[in-house]
């Protein structure tokens, strides 16, 4: 594998990793601010307040997007790294 190839099939590696993360940062993005907002709005400073909804929210878009995310995963193997291994 030429130096090329190598540089190549990283930064495609990556790209897909920062595809496949977007709605899970997006929506845990969302929720960090909406209840960040609203603890400024009601002056609640309690810890569990951020954590619960976030995650809540982060395990919601997981479960919604796990499809997706396979998707994207095997046909990056199977169009990229399969043949890199095969040879062809």
């Amino acid at each position: 594998m030429s130096e090329a190839m190598f540089y190549d099939t990283m930064r495609h590696g990556l790209w897909v990793s920062v595809i496949m993360s977007l709605p899970i940062l997006g929506a845990a993005l969302v929720a960090g601010v909406t209840v960040g907002l609203f603890q400024a709005l009601t002056s609640i400073q309690e810890m569990t307040l951020t954590f619960v909804p976030k995650l809540g929210a982060i395990v919601a878009v997981f479960w919604l997007s796990m499809s997706f995310m396979t998707e994207r995963l095997v046909s990056f193997f199977h169009g990229w790294i399969i043949p890199l291994i095969a040879g062809s």
